[in-house]
């Protein structure tokens, strides 16, 4: 047999406050827990069409000219470092790895492109960023995503120049070539050297089509957003597999621009890389919600 006891207004009142602030205190976990998952949902992948890859690459052209002292500034490393590699690899009779180290800049392209991020991203928050704020990355809480993401990139820089000299070992090679023009000779005249040519760029484009699917807009969306590094890799890959055909384009724009810029004498990267790094960053804000 149970025993109710009749309480005073204050011990009623003062239970029903207690029940009151535990309910809010309940909804408020429940709140929160609802908006850290929200804060770890992966990020919406929008379709795009040719039209927005071009307003991309017109906005990156507005930045380039908007940046242009200062991306100079930046940029001028770009044919130095491409000059120093070419004499390298005739110097020390590495021929065969001319072609393959000036192609690495397709794939070291979206490391090399993260302080220009930078400044399109301060740009379109409204302000007038210098060369400076391009060092922002360093600073960035991202900053550990980012180097491991780089290293990723490199460590295939370095396994497509073993497997370009694979190649070149089993068509032309194993020897070293007697000279630059007998080289050349080789590689136009021959079937062996259009084979090498044929493997070469079939293995190069397999290697550009891993950077694209991984690093497509990685970088972008780590100086964006407090996401994990595993969240902006599969974020872009998910962004590549959604619009094939048209990151397929972007990365033959990418290609062909780069492939350009190395003439003569890796001049061209000035323009072409600031203005492909803009417009990655203009292309992220459209494939990205």
């Amino acid at each position: 047999m149970t025993q109710e006891t009749i309480r005073n207004p204050v011990e009623w009142t003062w239970a029903r406050l207690g029940e009151a602030a535990a309910g809010v205190a309940s909804v408020g976990r429940a709140i929160g827990h609802m908006e850290d998952l929200r804060a770890h949902e992966a990020p919406v992948v929008r379709r795009i069409g040719v039209a927005d890859l071009g307003q991309a690459i017109a906005a990156g052209f507005r930045d380039f000219a908007a940046f242009r002292t200062d991306v100079f500034a930046l940029c001028v490393l770009y044919p130095i470092l491409g000059c120093v590699l070419a004499r390298a690899a005739v110097s020390m009779n590495m021929l065969p790895l001319l072609f393959p180290l000036a192609s690495g800049f397709v794939l070291m392209g979206p490391v090399a492109a993260i302080g220009l991020l930078e400044m399109s991203r301060q740009r379109e928050r409204g302000a007038r960023p210098s060369w400076r704020e391009a060092f922002g990355p360093l600073r960035s809480p991202a900053i550990a995503a980012i180097a491991t993401l780089g290293l990723a990139l490199t460590v295939l820089y370095v396994a497509w120049l073993y497997a370009a000299q694979a190649v070149y070992d089993a068509t032309l090679g194993p020897q070293p070539p007697a000279s630059l023009a007998r080289f050349a000779a080789d590689v136009v005249g021959t079937r062996a050297g259009w084979t090498m040519i044929a493997v070469g760029c079939g293995i190069g484009a397999g290697f550009a089509a891993v950077v694209l699917a991984v690093a497509a807009i990685s970088f972008p969306l780590l100086l964006d957003r407090d996401v994990p590094l595993h969240t902006a890799v599969a974020t872009s890959i998910r962004a590549v597999w959604a619009n094939a055909g048209i990151m397929a384009l972007w990365g033959l724009i990418v290609a062909g621009a780069l492939f350009l810029g190395t003439l003569p004498v890796f001049v061209g990267l000035i323009v072409v890389m600031p203005v492909l790094g803009h417009s990655t960053w203009h292309l992220y804000r459209r494939l990205v919600a």
